[in-house]
């Protein structure tokens, strides 16, 4: 097992880790009653696992099961969760773990900041983009109609917990798309790890983890700069994002995985880069060539609503005073924020899609 520090708390990455996940509570000092907070897709494959983990240790746990698709993350489920909450007697003693992918992290978080004011969260996510990604930084949130995370609050988990033994359940599509946030760490910090990954083929676990250590260290250095987004430093992890939300939302949500969004968003993001901050165009290719070689999307179907695309722009978080703050890398390994890109330039970059 490898530990590692992130923020207010420890990521622990290894195998056979659910079934100890009540000793590992045990050590934050919490006491008593807990919620695990699951879908419906994880919740039949683990919750039993970890449920039993933490009666060992003597807490009492109430699991809470919600749909398992994005339209789940909103203030109302939120508000839900906490009613029942309420109901199971938990209070400022009490904790929330939360298992499941991205999704599950968000709205668990989010309950975890805003249950009498704030208790603790420990997150054991189960795809390979919510370990190497979204588990870490405390962000959280919920989805409203105009956008993605509109709502939400900075929340540090106390523990993550990363069993990798989960990854093996599942689907190829689900696995690849953490590839996608892996790849976006490369190009805006590491190109050491662009290069590894452009001849990746480790199916290992040991490789696996080292390389979940790897982007946990990446943007736990970042996040730790700045923690609340507001020097600019946490905005480079936005990279793909500002189109990428904008593709999944055009989508309903239901078209493409966060991380295949993600993945377009990306292509857009070095076509921008290429316009606005001198990417070479051969750098360009190699992210577009690494990207199809885990299986990610880099075109859209020509029947997809771009206008859509467009539109869902327009609310993203990254517009301020009527500016866009865009992540852009002139060569990979490093980006930066500008406000030089324009709504036209994005126009062309999801036309070109």
């Amino acid at each position: 097992m490898i530990s590692v520090r992130a923020g207010i708390g420890r990521i622990l990455i290894g195998k056979q880790l659910l079934p100890r996940t009540g000793k590992r509570c045990q050590a934050l000092g919490v006491s008593g009653q807990c919620v695990l907070i699951s879908d419906s897709n994880v919740a039949p494959l683990f919750a039993d696992r970890v449920k039993k983990g933490l009666l060992s240790a003597g807490f009492r746990p109430t699991l809470i099961t919600i749909p398992a698709c994005e339209k789940s993350k909103t203030l109302e489920q939120a508000g839900a969760i906490c009613d029942r909450m309420t109901v199971a007697g938990l209070d400022r003693q009490s904790f929330v773990v939360g298992l499941g992918g991205g999704m599950i992290g968000d709205i668990s978080g989010f309950v975890a900041a805003i249950y009498h004011r704030g208790i603790p969260h420990v997150q054991i996510p189960t795809t390979l983009l919510a370990m190497a990604d979204s588990s870490i930084g405390g962000k959280t949130g919920v989805d409203t109609r105009a956008g993605k995370n509109l709502i939400g609050a900075f929340h540090q988990p106390s523990l993550v917990i990363d069993d990798l033994d989960v990854l093996k359940t599942l689907p190829r599509r689900q696995f690849n798309q953490g590839f996608a946030e892996i790849i976006k760490h490369a190009i805006i910090a590491d190109a050491e790890m662009f290069q590894m990954l452009q001849s990746w083929k480790a199916v290992a676990m040991p490789a696996l983890q080292q390389l979940i250590k790897r982007n946990i260290q990446i943007k736990s250095r970042i996040v730790a700069k700045d923690e609340r987004d507001r020097t600019g430093e946490r905005a480079l992890l936005n990279f793909g994002h500002t189109i990428g939300h904008a593709v999944e939302r055009a989508g309903n949500y239901q078209k493409f995985l966060h991380g295949e969004a993600v993945s377009l968003g990306i292509v857009a993001a070095g076509a921008i880069s290429v316009k606005r901050a001198g990417l070479p165009a051969d750098q360009r290719s190699a992210i577009v060539d690494v990207l199809e070689r885990f299986g990610l999307p880099t075109r859209l179907s020509p029947k997809f609503p771009r206008k859509k695309i467009l539109d869902a722009v327009k609310f993203d978080k990254k517009f301020e005073s009527g500016k866009i703050r865009f992540v852009v890398t002139a060569h990979i390994g490093v980006a930066n924020v500008t406000d030089n890109v324009t709504l036209h330039d994005i126009r062309e970059a999801v036309e070109a899609l």
